[in-house]
């Protein structure tokens, strides 16, 4: 490649991903890499000095049996939100997708919770469980519903993957949307000729045909449920008893509430390695299947 050729090329670039470029270097790669740089100190967050500390935060990182708690509650969660998110989204996708009366206005009707953010969203639903089913329960004379569930360890949890598979759900039933729409219609005509039932015919040749989808689906609610934070904070904040603190909770208090940004940092980046790992492997096994497909 001549200097003429690469001059023009970088020209290109610049003029096309220059600014997006910057921004995502300004944005991402630079605190990124200044965090990392973090890990290795003892910083408050207020003080003028940095001091060097080497590798003590990874350390009390690892002795900090609080933080593996919290990223174990997470995994618990993650796994149960990931399944149930994916299951209820599919159902929907299929359901709207089946030629049913008014399914653009149900796709656009599953899709509004995912428009709300996240604070708002546990702010409202903290209001459901805590004053409307009681309301409920009361009236009814029922002892479960009359306790608020969000005011019990095992309830807080439950009312967390609730609120993540009504918000992620109609996300999700997009892709999928998008999944069943890519899938010819000759070869499902062609299948019921066969004599392939609905469930036959989806079993063995929708989803197999699918699998993008999927990988797409598992990949994007599997980053949202670990790193997930505002709903965390708005539903729960972590309560009662710091039961249902998660990862994300759990490095901020460190950093921000406790004022150990090296350890909250290096906690941080312990929680992303795990998240990367998790995913990375999400989709190369996905890819795996959607090539055998």
């Amino acid at each position: 490649m001549n200097t003429n050729t690469m001059s023009y090329k970088t020209k290109q670039y610049l003029m096309f991903a220059g600014i997006t470029t910057f921004v995502f270097g300004a944005v991402v790669i630079i605190p990124f890499i200044y965090g990392l740089y973090l890990t290795f100190t003892s910083w408050d967050g207020v003080a003028k000095t940095k001091p060097f500390v080497g590798m003590a935060n990874y350390t009390s990182t690892f002795a900090d049996s609080a933080f593996w708690t919290a990223l174990g509650r997470t995994l618990f969660y993650s796994v149960i939100a990931v399944i149930l998110v994916n299951v209820v989204a599919f159902i929907l996708a299929f359901l709207v997708t089946s030629g049913v009366k008014g399914q653009n206005f149900f796709r656009a009707g599953f899709f509004v919770p995912n428009l709300i953010g996240g604070i708002v969203l546990g702010y409202i639903w903290k209001f459901v469980f805590n004053r409307a089913l009681v309301s409920i329960g009361s009236a009814l004379g029922s002892t479960t519903l009359s306790t608020s569930l969000l005011s019990t360890t095992g309830g807080a949890m439950f009312c967390l993957i609730v609120v993540s598979v009504w918000q992620y759900a109609g996300y999700m039933m997009l892709i999928y949307v998008a999944g069943f729409m890519s899938v010819s219609n000759d070869v499902i005509e062609a299948a019921k000729i066969d004599g392939c039932t609905n469930m036959q015919t989806i079993t063995h040749i929708s989803v197999p045909l699918m699998v993008s989808s999927f990988v797409q689906c598992l990949f994007l609610t599997i980053t949202r449920c670990f790193m997930v934070y505002d709903v965390n904070l708005s539903l729960t904040n972590g309560e009662p008893y710091n039961s249902s603190v998660l990862a994300a909770m759990h490095v901020y208090n460190t950093a921000f509430t406790y004022k150990n940004y090296g350890t909250g940092q290096a906690e941080a980046l312990i929680l992303f390695i795990v998240c990367a790992i998790i995913g990375v492997a999400q989709v190369y096994i996905g890819k795996k299947a959607e090539v055998s497909a």
